[in-house]
């Protein structure tokens, strides 16, 4: 029986080979460029749920608001929150939106505090390379946790309290709430073989599941580029294997196929 829920699709990937490539992110404004193996990012997600139960005292069901742009962090989190059995909401993505209350949301040290985020706790994260901050960078929160210097004291492996199911709601989206089931199943949508580009925000399931879930779902190794360069998008095709991609039409310079099709319905 395939696994059937995120937390089982990590277990799963881990048990099979916990050494191979799962994410590679590019930020072409920077020149960072990260890779994370299976078991490099189960690490880091079995540390950062932790934090969340451990220092925030959260529980399974709780809503978490993940406001963050494309990075291998965010694929972090959004997994993190799935070990925990909390469900998650995509943000808003542009400062001044209308308010929405949450348990914890998760937020960049570049979203400004306008007034309108209303959680119980904040986290926020300075996005520097590999999980360091960035000398001078802090939360523009006052009151927010700040990720990058807490989290590194936290375990290398995490037990829940309790062991998620496939019922337990994952993902709220604009027409529905999709449950741990649904993204498994969805997750198990084999894209060609070679990796997955995403270049899109993580605004919709799509850019969700194509961020982490396929790639410890099907094998595939997903290649996150944040501020896309264009003129690099040919050679970055050629030396990550890139078959298909989720993103702008931008991205089809390269001749990638567009791979958004195959989560049609899950607004």
């Amino acid at each position: 029986m395939p696994p059937s829920t995120p937390s089982a699709l990590l277990a799963a990937a881990l048990s099979r080979d916990p050494a191979r490539p799962l994410l590679t992110y590019y930020d072409d404004a920077t020149g960072e460029r990260t890779e994370l193996s299976v078991a490099t990012f189960a690490n880091w997600v079995a540390k950062t749920a932790n934090l969340l139960r451990d220092d925030l005292g959260v529980q399974p069901g709780a809503l978490a608001e993940v406001d963050l742009p494309l990075h291998w962090q965010a694929a972090v989190w959004l997994q993190s929150c799935w070990e925990l059995g909390l469900v998650v909401r995509l943000g808003p993505g542009e400062p001044g939106a209308i308010p929405r209350v949450a348990d914890v949301a998760v937020v960049s040290h570049e979203r400004p505090d306008d007034g309108t985020l209303l959680a119980d706790e904040v986290v926020s994260l300075g996005l520097g390379p590999m999980g360091l901050a960035r000398p001078g960078s802090s939360p523009t929160y006052a009151r927010a946790l700040d990720y990058d210097r807490e989290v590194h004291g936290h375990g290398d492996r995490f037990v829940p309290d309790r062991t998620p199911s496939p019922d337990d709601p994952a993902l709220a989206t604009r027409i529905g709430t999709l449950t741990a089931g649904d993204l498994a199943t969805a997750a198990a949508l084999r894209p060609p073989p070679g990796s997955l580009l995403v270049t899109a925000p993580l605004t919709t399931p799509a850019a969700v599941l194509a961020t982490g879930l396929v790639p410890l779902a099907t094998g595939v190794t997903a290649v996150l580029c944040r501020h896309p360069d264009p003129s690099r998008l040919a050679g970055r095709v050629e030396q990550e294997n890139l078959v298909a991609s989720v993103g702008d039409v931008g991205d089809r310079a390269g001749g990638l196929p567009g791979w958004e099709a195959v989560f049609t319905g899950m607004a």
